[in-house]
């Protein structure tokens, strides 16, 4: 069984979540944006051996404790997707910018692309690019607990912003519609902000996507 925890991370209040397989113990990090102490501190309350690094898109509020916490394990950092390369190179500027620790930069491991799958323990998530708020957005889905982590794609109530460098509001829009939308109603999602919702909740009142 897969299980996870949401651990709120960085001034931005970021959700980083901790996913592990029950039967292994075997943990992944998804967006560890900052605080990895806590990040470590929870995962040893837990129990769980932290073996690999997601990441959903390489904003600093999302992959500004990355490499450190990479260095610290000895463990990969798997995506995104390679279109956001440039924002992986300019995270010691993004730190700068936004008031954050310093945040070092880095290749990832494995670059994801649409469909891949990454593995923890005896668990599997299916991967999907998601461009629109970055190039190289992805989102981890889990069928078997019909759950869906999506980063800054979408919100409760809301969806992600494309003001950024390289966003494209269309693209954002067909990512939730063709690529979230599939993954059914009953699919929780656990957003990079804010609280949990249901893509069948979202469609029904999303103000900017709803009846989608």
């Amino acid at each position: 069984m897969l299980h996870y925890r949401t651990l709120p991370v960085t001034a931005f209040q970021q959700n980083c979540s901790i996913v592990w397989c029950d039967q292994t113990r075997q943990a992944a990090v998804i967006d560890p944006g900052g605080d990895i102490e806590n990040i470590r501190a929870l995962a040893q309350s837990l129990g769980l051996d932290i073996r690999a690094i997601w990441l959903t898109h390489a904003h600093i509020d999302h992959a500004g404790g990355a490499a450190s916490l990479s260095e610290q394990l000895d463990v990969p950092i798997i995506g995104p997707h390679r279109g956001d390369q440039f924002w992986i190179d300019g995270l010691p500027q993004q730190s700068l910018m936004f008031g954050f620790p310093p945040a070092g930069t880095f290749i990832p491991t494995r670059w994801l692309e649409d469909r891949d799958t990454v593995q923890i323990g005896e668990e599997t998530l299916h991967v999907r690019h998601t461009p629109g708020h970055t190039p190289g957005h992805v989102v981890f889905h889990a069928p078997q607990i019909q759950r869906c982590f999506v980063g800054d794609v979408l919100f409760a109530g809301s969806i992600g912003r494309t003001d950024f460098p390289q966003g494209n509001h269309q693209q954002l829009i067909d990512s939730i519609t063709q690529r979230l939308w599939p993954m059914g109603n009953d699919t929780v999602f656990i957003p990079g902000h804010g609280p949990e919702s249901s893509f069948g909740q979202e469609r029904l009142t999303n103000p900017f996507v709803g009846n989608t």
